[in-house]
């Protein structure tokens, strides 16, 4: 689409924050390998209230900017967001919009919490709005799976089953959502590679891999059902939680291991599990009152081993935008 301004003219001044909340993993199945080489998926993410925040402002020199209070986080083609703002600029074809924005990082790197998925998809949001450009929900989430596969369950939020490469959404209601507290774990010099956990999965667990859209769809059906679903929706009690990279990611990472041990150790806790790829892992709650009490018991034993901790809550959705303004 042109732009129908002359080239000359600046763009209307303004400003905007968005919110971009991470994402743990309720269930992550690895049924097998797809016909373009990803792996095909049959998940259940939910959006938790531990978030970033982007601040951006329209410049009129057509220059797209990052700044974060994150030290060694990349500012420049290698960040998501960049590449959003980019990728926004040229599906609507206006080479001359311009942003300056800035995060504020709170969702720790490299965590297997969507932090980077969910700073792309609130780039998403704020341009859209920043930029006045109106954009219909489903060219968002177009822009969003090229992005990466967890850009567009990060777009929308809540609780989400997603199959395919996680860009397929079947949203739950959010109302049929039980009001559960998270305790989450991190270890500050853990780090884990979505690609590298996924390479380590094919090589340790491939030969069970599932082979064909039929055995896929199955799979996919029984998620549907699953007691996990039930639970969700009030009906049944909560389930082990599945996560088919998590033996063979511990298995490499020691910290997993005693981490989960901690968790496990808590009074209350109806479930453990490590959220994506890792290393970040929680536990749920009947409520975050509970969490709170968790997090306060452990905290010797979780200062000793080192892990960082938050209490959090499930939020019914994504990137969301908070506060804007223009000025003309």
């Amino acid at each position: 689409m042109a732009d129908p301004r002359p080239l000359s003219a600046a763009p209307a001044r303004g400003t905007c924050v968005v919110q971009a909340p991470a994402k743990i993993n309720l269930h992550l199945e690895v049924l097998g390998l797809r016909s373009d080489g990803f792996h095909e998926l049959a998940m259940v993410m939910q959006s938790i209230d531990l978030m970033d925040r982007l601040h951006l402002a329209d410049r009129a020199d057509g220059r797209i900017e990052l700044s974060a209070d994150c030290p060694g986080l990349p500012l420049d083609q290698d960040n998501l967001i960049v590449r959003a703002a980019e990728a926004l600029r040229r599906h609507v074809g206006r080479a001359g919009l311009g942003a300056t924005m800035r995060l504020d990082k709170r969702i720790p790197v490299g965590a297997g919490l969507a932090g980077g998925s969910s700073d792309a998809a609130a780039a998403l949001v704020g341009l859209d709005a920043l930029w006045g450009l109106g954009l219909p929900r489903q060219d968002l989430h177009g822009l969003a799976a090229d992005l990466g596969s967890d850009v567009p369950f990060c777009l929308e939020g809540g609780t989400v089953l997603c199959f395919g490469r996680g860009e397929r959404l079947e949203p739950l209601p959010p109302r049929s959502v039980p009001p559960l507290g998270v305790l989450l774990l991190k270890h500050p010099r853990l780090s884990v590679s979505t690609p590298w956990a996924y390479r380590l999965c094919r090589e340790r667990r491939g030969a069970e891999y599932l082979r064909g859209e039929e055995a896929f769809e199955r799979r996919r059906r029984a998620l549907r059902t699953s007691s996990l679903v039930q639970a969700l929706r009030g009906l049944a009690p909560l389930p082990p939680i599945r996560n088919d990279l998590e033996s063979v990611v511990a298995a490499e990472i020691a910290g997993i291991g005693t981490g989960m041990g901690l968790l496990r150790s808590c009074e209350g806790a109806l479930a453990v599990a490590m959220s994506g790829s890792g290393p970040s892992l929680f536990a749920l709650f009947p409520d975050p009152a509970a969490a709170a009490r968790a997090r306060s018991a452990l905290a010797g034993e979780l200062a000793e081993a080192g892990f960082d901790s938050w209490c959090c809550r499930f939020l019914p959705h994504g990137a969301s935008l908070v506060e804007s303004g223009r000025e003309r």
